[in-house]
């Protein structure tokens, strides 16, 4: 029995709130690999938000394409990874992009307060969007089954 998740399943694991691992290439050295914040809604793209002087914007204008991975933190386990091209890297606004990732994570008062008492940290922030091609996925609840 496959352990993979069909595409239903793993677009809406991917869409469900998670902290996503983000996995950049970085010549002569490891990936660069660290927790972000994103949206993603199944048959779209994966969104986050980052300084735009970043090293995550670095890599990724050097890279072109990124993966990432989002797992449960209950039993049974399940992940989904998904790697694509970034499709734009772009000025981010504060109420679409940053005020709806505070949301999405904090709740609207607690991102509200989030966005308020951060404002001046993400000043020049950018949207990298990235278009999911490649997917991994296990649902170990499918042992079960």
């Amino acid at each position: 029995m496959s352990l993979a998740m069909t595409k239903l399943e793993r677009e809406t694991s991917l869409a469900d709130l998670h902290v996503a691992i983000i996995s950049i290439p970085e010549e002569g050295r490891g990936p660069l690999t660290v927790p972000i914040w994103y949206s993603y809604e199944p048959g779209g793209e994966l969104r986050m938000v980052t300084a735009k002087t970043s090293r995550k914007v670095q890599l990724l204008r050097r890279a072109g394409r990124f993966s990432v991975c989002v797992q449960t933190e209950t039993q049974p386990d399940k992940y989904v990874s998904v790697e694509g091209p970034v499709v734009a890297i772009e000025p981010a606004d504060v109420e679409r992009d940053r005020r709806s990732l505070a949301h999405r994570y904090l709740g609207t008062q607690r991102g509200d307060r989030y966005i308020q008492a951060t404002r001046g940290e993400y000043v020049g922030s950018v949207l990298v969007r990235m278009l999911p091609q490649r997917w991994l996925t296990v649902d170990y609840a499918k042992r079960r089954r």
